[in-house]
């Protein structure tokens, strides 16, 4: 399949991926907001345990990187939705990650790419962050704990990680001890009465992104 330009509006697509076809949701902010020099890759949950890049915490950070003015992307990763192949443990879905920053950043070039994710979406950013080198990253209920975080080399960028403290899925302080023991530390906002999937505090975590990313912004 051919590979696809980058839309000038809000549209689905399909991009040529290492093992078949990735499904793609590529959305602009709203004509009332300044469209800044800025693509944000949001990553999903565990596809296993039904995440996709329809998620709601997937989709309230997307919502929230476009109020801020950055163009954002969301897809899923192989064996999800409409992408080919079969899930691979984060091997095979940190070269998915890899094939859609190199479409955007071959797309539109000169602009500014920050990643984020949520869970194993965290984790498959936060791999891949040395390699890929983001200009910031977002890290949602990262799964310490879950998955092997000994080899992972904290990203020089701008580094954000939001964690619920109720989380009954990743253990907070096992996030926190993780954190404690980097070299280059992240800013961490840790969220009261907030589970992992953040029932109840989607707007809470939409200002939480918000008011963090908004020192890092690029000009218009």
């Amino acid at each position: 399949m051919s590979t696809p330009d980058f839309p000038r509006q809000t549209a689905n697509l399909e991009l040529p991926g290492p093992v078949g076809p990735l499904e793609i949701a590529v959305e602009w902010p709203d004509d009332d907001v300044a469209t800044l020099p800025l693509t944000a890759i949001v990553c999903h949950p565990l596809p296993t345990e039904g995440g996709t890049m329809h998620n709601k915490v997937v989709v309230m950070t997307a919502r929230s990187l476009r109020e801020l003015g950055a163009v954002t992307v969301r897809f899923n990763f192989r064996g999800t939705g409409g992408s080919a192949g079969n899930f691979d443990h984060g091997d095979g879905e940190s070269e998915d990650l890899q094939a859609v920053v190199e479409w955007v950043r071959a797309q539109r070039p000169g602009t500014r790419l920050w990643l984020a994710g949520f869970s194993f979406g965290a984790y498959v950013s936060l791999r891949s962050a040395e390699a890929l080198k983001p200009d910031a990253l977002i890290s949602i209920a990262p799964p310490a704990g879950r998955w092997d975080f000994a080899a992972i080399e904290p990203p020089s960028c701008p580094w954000l990680v939001i964690q619920g403290e109720q989380d009954e899925i990743v253990e907070p302080q096992v996030v926190y001890d993780w954190i404690d023991k980097l070299r280059n530390p992240p800013e961490l906002i840790r969220m009261p009465e907030t589970s992992h999937f953040f029932h109840r505090k989607l707007m809470d975590l939409r200002g939480a992104i918000k008011h963090a990313m908004k020192a890092w912004l690029p000009e218009a």
